[in-house]
């Protein structure tokens, strides 16, 4: 958005792998922020996104490498407070006249520490308002490398056992540094020491949805004109606030299409249309081909087999319907800012495009179309908060992720239409029963999946042939790790009993106890 009608901080990545939580910590706290890596800021960059603050990011490398990643020299006489973290403390003391001492890792004799750390104060410090009430304060380190020599104007307010400047600061020039990492969670008071940053910068916390939907209106009026936008709806989240917020800067100006291939969940088709059709009154072409995607995958077991057909028959349906839409210019999708993130090589520059399997990948270059994508600002987390000042149901913001492949990915072997029957009827009362136990809130993503086998089994007094059904449950923050969620045993035994009594084909019941790694959330 670029817009400077919010205060803005910037964030100077130097590599660490956690950057995208100090992103999110400031977000939290309605500072509005981006992150840059170190090599695209020159200070013609630093003046014209003008910061109001600038954190430096921890990172992997060592200062005392030559060629090492540093900051602009100038950015020391901007005028605005920076908050140097771990590496970012390194680049702050060797670039204002400190001394950074190499660890083993990094060739030299000092010492490292990895882990759990506990800081002891030295005398107070308006960062740390809130900080060492009951005593020395748990942090998270992860430093090679480690301050030897302050640099000049700087003061020691906090010490570790292997890191006597654990916490620096300059009072004069407002520059704070740490050589932990306030942002993860191993460092429970990480959180006061943000909020006290951007106190001290002067931010006012004018970072809301409600403030962001009015300029993206803005600014979508301004990007589309009096031209034509389509949107490949999935009934996700992403998608779904995407087309609502869109759909109030521009009207009728917008066509969505919902793809239905026949491997949605119980009833999921009907109420996604009816949600568009009846309470938004958005135009809206509901493509059932269902007929032609299980066609498709008929006698297919291969899930990588079984995933490239549903994304190949995707995109040509959606062209195939978006092509009756005239003088359309423009395709909406819900990238979000985790992907413009980690579409920027942080060796190798920014690349070009967003990742390719990101929603409809590929349509922009096939169809020629320009892309309007008015959440590539928020995380997860920031879009359903901006779908409930839209004014989306809670009970549809609050909807588990269901994969692009659907029930395909919950049905390892060969699909067959009794089959994904039989799944949808399971994975209903499953559902059901998390929500009736209060429990769906808690979990990251619930789900049923029908297993290639059939299993003898006892119902009245005859015996069954069915197949068996594994239920899944999995807590995380972004997916990319996972645990599994302990039901009780009384859950499990109710839940199966009701799946086996209500849903005709299936007599076993197992759990899936995975975590992430080793196994995936999804079974293919």
């Amino acid at each position: 958005m670029n817009s400077t009608s919010h205060d803005r901080l910037l964030i100077i990545d130097f590599g660490s792998q956690v950057t995208q939580l100090i992103a999110r910590r400031l977000r939290e706290l309605s500072v509005y922020c981006e992150i840059h890596p170190y090599q695209n800021v020159t200070m013609d960059f630093v003046r014209d996104f003008a910061p109001k603050a600038v954190i430096f990011s921890g990172g992997p490398d060592s200062v005392t490498r030559d060629g090492s990643p540093r900051a602009p020299q100038d950015i020391f006489d901007y005028g605005v407070p920076i908050l140097g973290i771990c590496y970012g403390q390194q680049v702050m003391m060797q670039q204002l006249g400190g001394k950074v001492e190499g660890g083993k890792i990094s060739g030299g004799g000092g010492t490292a520490e990895f882990g759990r750390a506990f800081v002891t104060p030295e005398g107070t410090l308006p960062l740390l308002n809130g900080w060492f009430t009951e005593g020395d304060e748990q942090v998270w380190m992860s430093h090679g490398d480690h301050v030897s020599q302050i640099a000049p104007g700087f003061e020691v307010f906090g010490t570790s056992p292997n890191a006597p400047y654990a916490i620096t600061a300059d009072r004069a020039r407002n520059f704070y540094a740490v050589q932990f990492h306030p942002e993860v969670h191993h460092t429970p008071n990480g959180a006061k020491l943000y909020e006290n940053f951007v106190r001290l910068a002067g931010f006012s916390g004018d970072w809301t949805m409600g403030a962001y939907r009015e300029q993206m209106i803005e600014q979508i009026r301004a990007q589309v004109g009096d031209k034509k936008v389509i949107c490949g709806l999935s009934g996700g989240v992403d998608s779904s606030v995407a087309a609502i917020l869109i759909h109030e800067a521009i009207g009728d100006q917008l066509t969505c299409v919902f793809v239905d291939h026949g491997l949605l969940r119980k009833d999921e088709a009907t109420e996604v249309v009816s949600m568009f059709r009846d309470n938004y009154n958005i135009q809206l072409i509901h493509a059932d081909e269902s007929e032609l995607f299980l066609g498709e995958l008929d006698g297919q077991s291969d899930p990588e087999t079984k995933r490239k057909i549903i994304g190949k028959l995707f995109i040509d349906v959606f062209q195939k319907h978006a092509d009756t839409i005239d003088g359309a210019e423009f395709l909406a999708q819900g990238t979000l800012y985790p992907d413009v993130i980690e579409s920027v090589s942080f060796s190798g520059g920014p690349s070009v495009t967003i990742k390719s399997h990101h929603n409809v990948g590929g349509l922009p270059e096939k169809m020629g179309l320009k892309l309007v994508e008015p959440l590539r600002e928020l995380f997860k987390d920031e879009v359903r908060a901006l779908g409930r000042e839209l004014g989306l149901p809670t009970s549809f913001i609050g909807r588990h992720p269901f994969p692009g492949p659907g029930l395909a990915i919950r049905c390892p072997g060969e699909i067959t239409r009794a089959k994904l029957d039989i799944l949808r009827e399971a994975d209903a009362v499953y559902i059901d029963q998390i929500r009736k136990h209060g429990l769906y809130d808690e979990i990251w993503q619930a789900y049923v999946a029908i297993l290639p086998v059939r299993t003898v089994g006892v119902m009245g007094d005859g015996r069954t042939y069915d197949y068996a059904c594994a239920l899944r449950a999995v807590t995380s923050v972004d997916g990319m790790t996972a645990d599994y969620y302990p039901f009780t045993h009384e859950f499990l035994g109710e839940t199966a009993t009701r799946i086996i009594n209500e849903v005709q084909g299936i007599n076993r019941v197992t759990y899936d106890i995975t975590s992430k790694p080793p196994g995936t959330i999804e079974w293919e």
